[in-house]
């Protein structure tokens, strides 16, 4: 039986949607790889940064300190953030797909996803997503605090000059000014309070240094054949 019929067997003898929960650090390949093995598996691809950034578009748009927690706070219980096909993002109605990949939205996206109160409102949100259809999620903490039970977890992880060439080559950035972004990310993410970046105990460590998209892909979804043999969770 295929990865997908082995998932089909699992979801109409649990009653439960499943999960492929993808952590890592930035430039790790996340978004490619969830986007790649979402399709394979035919399940929906949820980019929880994207989520983040879009709180981070409105904050900037309506002139929010990303100082002021309670009112960033406010902004992400207030956003209607969806996923239409085609990787479209939709922040309340508008399809704000490019604008949330700009720069400065960037930057401010990684102070608001600093933000206790922001990280629980989206994280509310990615659990309904992720009870309404089975999901193939990328982000910083899917397997240690949003889907904790999920099946199948991954931690990707790169070197650190990898990661940086990387994120060079898709923004045409210079390479150290990204070098030096991405270790102040690292460290935001794994020191921050709420949610630190971390691997998961009962997720598989993937380093994608040396490896090709497609020798990645093919690793999880032998992970995936792997935690549901015979038609049964395993854990």
């Amino acid at each position: 039986m295929n990865v997908r019929g082995i998932l089909r067997s699992i979801a109409a003898e649990t009653q439960k949607r499943l999960i492929v929960a993808i952590d890592g650090p930035a430039a790790a390949g996340k978004s490619t790889i969830a986007r790649a093995i979402a399709q394979r598996l035919g399940f929906t691809y949820i980019d929880t940064g994207a989520m983040y950034r879009a709180v981070a578009l409105w904050a900037l748009r309506v002139g929010v300190d990303l100082d002021d927690l309670h009112r960033l706070e406010q902004l992400a219980k207030e956003a209607r953030i969806e996923f239409a096909a085609g990787d479209i993002v939709l922040l309340n109605g508008e399809d704000v797909t490019s604008a949330i990949r700009e720069t400065a939205v960037s930057v401010a996206a990684s102070k608001v996803s600093m933000a206790p109160g922001v990280r629980r409102a989206m994280r509310e949100e990615q659990r309904r997503i992720g009870s309404a259809h089975s999901v193939v999620m990328e982000g910083r903490d899917i397997g240690t605090v949003v889907f904790p039970d999920a099946i199948v977890k991954v931690y990707l992880d790169a070197a650190p000059e990898v990661r940086a060439g990387r994120r060079a080559a898709e923004t045409g950035e210079m390479i150290e000014q990204i070098a030096e972004q991405i270790a102040e990310r690292d460290h935001r993410d794994r020191t921050r309070t709420e949610a630190p970046l971390t691997q998961a105990p009962d997720a598989e460590y993937l380093d994608t240094t040396r490896l090709s998209p497609s020798e990645v892909e093919e690793a999880i979804l032998k992970l995936v054949r792997e935690r549901t043999s015979n038609g049964k969770e395993r854990h």
